[in-house]
């Protein structure tokens, strides 16, 4: 199976895909266990927990939602609130463990700080 390698325009962002595509191969979400799939952006993050099986994204939250729109940004104080609220949202639809996929992003910062707020928030992964 051929890889589709969309138009990127730096270097940098064809090195991040090529290891969001490693990462990939290796995780999978289901029903039980979702995908926690994180994209940020120099405005905003974006969180889905999405089941693979099925193709279909069971919670979604971003900072670009109206209501956190003024609050929260893409900084690591708007992850930590933006990983507590997916937490709670999963947590609505009886969502425990879930699989965290960092989109070829470094487990640094904001992605960092998301990820241990969806923890304190009781997401096991």
């Amino acid at each position: 199976m051929a890889t589709k390698i969309r138009r990127v325009t730096s270097q940098k962002q064809i090195v991040r895909f090529k290891r969001k595509k490693r990462i990939r191969a290796r995780l999978e979400g289901n029903t039980e266990r979702p995908r926690l799939s994180v994209f940020r952006s120099n405005k905003h993050i974006y969180v889905q927990l999405v089941d693979d099986v099925k193709g279909h994204t069971l919670v979604a939250a971003s900072s670009a939602e109206e209501a956190l729109k003024e609050k929260v940004g893409s900084s690591i104080e708007g992850a930590k609130t933006l990983g507590n609220l997916v937490a709670k949202r999963a947590m609505a639809k009886n969502i425990t463990q879930v699989v965290f996929d960092r989109s070829g992003y470094l487990y640094h910062g904001r992605v960092k700080a998301l990820a241990d707020a969806a923890r304190e928030g009781g997401l096991k992964f």
